[in-house]
């Protein structure tokens, strides 16, 4: 049975840390997927990386209604993500680029993003995976994969964004290691109620504010 697991917050190591690829997809980590399944769905959240449950494997999962041809609940291991357009605004716009992460509990920000990606990798059936994405979808994908690279969407963060983080940073101690969080037993950190259908990380505002 799939356990919810804690969630790791800006601050733990393994968020920093370029994530290992994956050699061989045995039982662990079939059952490490289904956990991030059942613990992105607990978070409300509409994408998961592995290291935001404390594991540095090149593995995420997401689950979005409006994702072309590409699976609506689905997972990648070892993915290589690819840029097939470029970000055309100079800057972000504060409310459609907004993004959210599990991750950066309770915060918000804008974020450029392209709008045009495509994803490579495997299935825990070690079929293979291959799809373009666009719109949010495409930022839910950028979203995660940074996360397999250390990369946090606070860390792409420009001008008075990067200077907003910085406060909230400060103010809520948003830097130390060994600080997690459980969805379904500690308070919701974006505030969604039983029947909220907010959604995060991975984008992560309701169509996908970044939680993920």
């Amino acid at each position: 049975m799939a356990t919810i697991r804690p969630i790791t917050v800006y601050g733990e190591p393994v968020l920093h840390t370029r994530a290992a690829e994956v050699e061989v997809i045995d039982h662990s980590v079939r059952e490490l997927i289904e956990d991030m399944y059942v613990t992105q769905d607990a978070a409300h959240g509409v994408g998961l990386a592995a290291p935001q449950v404390g594991v540095g494997l090149r593995i995420f999962t997401w689950t979005y209604p409006d994702t072309g041809d590409a699976p609506n609940v689905g997972h990648v291991i070892n993915p290589v993500l690819t840029l097939l357009s470029k970000p055309v605004q100079a800057d972000p716009d504060p409310d459609a680029d907004a993004e959210g992460c599990l991750s950066v509990p309770g915060l918000g920000f804008p974020v450029i993003r392209s709008s045009h990606v495509r994803l490579t990798g495997q299935r825990m059936d070690g079929s293979p995976l291959d799809f373009e994405a666009t719109g949010w979808f495409a930022r839910i994908l950028q979203h995660e994969y940074d996360h397999l690279n250390g990369t946090l969407y606070v860390n792409r963060l420009e001008g008075k964004w990067a200077r907003r983080w910085k406060r909230s940073q400060r103010s809520l101690r948003m830097n130390q290691p060994g600080v997690t969080w459980l969805p379904g037993v500690d308070p919701d950190p974006f505030g969604h109620g039983e029947d909220d259908a907010h959604e995060h990380d991975g984008g992560d505002h309701d169509h996908t504010e970044g939680h993920a």
